[in-house]
């Protein structure tokens, strides 16, 4: 494994372990994933040295939280070491709700701080500054460690950024520097590189770090799935996995296969290599098994050459899904008919 100095002060390892799948029915693992699989995989992550865990009140609606919890005092993790993170969902984002929801999140993971404390998207209605003088006022008592964002464009980084620094002036308790917002969660991947235009420089710059979820597009750019698979849960949803779209990528899942087979790997672990290469990155996939983390794991150490990073690249630029996005009923929709087939 390989590891960035995070600015949470901790290790940080370039591939953590994304558990929206705990305890939410959408991706149809069901309860014996969520019992059994589910903690043999925080078991194993934990002896292939990840220390970045991740996940949200939101799953599941706190199932996640409770599941992860458990399984790592089930594995009797060195929570020292660890980077625990978890997400405020921002319905109404004033002070104290964060505070109160960011003790219930400690609740269920049962850890006496939330290492990484991230809003989970920014509200278009509540600013910034209420919402981070309760992110300061939980730094302050030691609750979290650090504050980060989620599907949040660089002006509003930029904004929050200002609002907690404005919070820590009028704090009480303030000692040190003043802290600031370490990171954001964005989609990131070869099918979805919006984050390149300005966040990736601007956390390069600044010594934060861009947390990519989906970094394999759910699955897409395994090289799985093709136009003719019934799809369910999540994917039956994703844009991505229309017919038309699968189609259309076949050429960069060729580009993924052919790299793979050239350093004996899975176009998983290739995808996942090239979405690392840039410093101020690092991935949180999902895992549906032991295997497939180990896979995930693996990809932190692999070395993709200049002219493969760039044949990727070019792949990437290559492929165009169709233009008709799937409105959120349809997509809803789509869902439903799944669980039921």
């Amino acid at each position: 494994m390989r590891y960035v100095e995070g600015p949470t002060g901790k290790q940080i390892s370039r591939v953590g372990l994304g558990t929206w799948q705990f305890g939410s029915r959408e991706w149809g693992y069901g309860h014996d994933y969520d019992q059994r699989e589910a903690g043999a995989i925080v078991g194993r992550t934990l002896e292939q040295g990840v220390t970045l865990f991740d996940t949200a009140e939101i799953y599941g609606f706190g199932r996640s939280e409770r599941i992860l919890g458990r399984a790592l005092r089930r594995s009797d993790a060195d929570l020292d070491r660890l980077v625990v993170a978890s997400k405020v969902f921002p319905l109404v984002p004033t002070a104290p709700v964060v505070e109160q929801r960011a003790v219930g999140s400690a609740s269920r993971l049962g850890v006496r701080r939330i290492d990484l404390y991230q809003v989970h998207q920014s509200n278009p209605v509540v600013k910034d500054p209420t919402t981070m003088r309760g992110m300061q006022a939980l730094l302050d008592v030691g609750l979290i460690g650090a504050v980060g964002v989620s599907n949040y464009s660089l002006d509003r980084w930029k904004a929050a950024d200002r609002a907690l620094s404005e919070a820590y002036s009028q704090s009480e308790l303030v000692s040190g520097d003043a802290p600031v917002v370490v990171s954001n969660q964005v989609q990131y991947s070869l099918v979805h590189r919006d984050p390149e235009a300005d966040l990736l420089p601007f956390a390069a710059s600044e010594g934060r770090l861009v947390i990519a979820y989906s970094p394999l597009a759910q699955g897409l750019l395994s090289g799985r799935y093709g136009p003719g698979d019934r799809l369910t849960g999540v994917r039956a949803a994703n844009p991505h996995f229309l017919p038309d779209n699968l189609a259309a990528s076949a050429p960069l899942l060729d580009t993924l296969r052919d790299i793979a087979a050239s350093h004996q790997v899975k176009p998983a672990q290739v995808a996942l290599a090239w979405t690392l290469r840039h410093p101020a990155v690092v991935a949180i996939p999902g895992a549906s098994s032991v295997a497939q983390l180990e896979s995930n794991v693996e990809a932190a150490d692999l070395d993709l050459g200049d002219d493969e990073l760039r044949a990727l690249t070019e792949a990437s630029n290559r492929y165009r899904p169709v233009t008709g996005i799937a409105t959120v009923p349809q997509q809803i929709r789509r869902m439903r008919e799944a669980r039921r087939s």
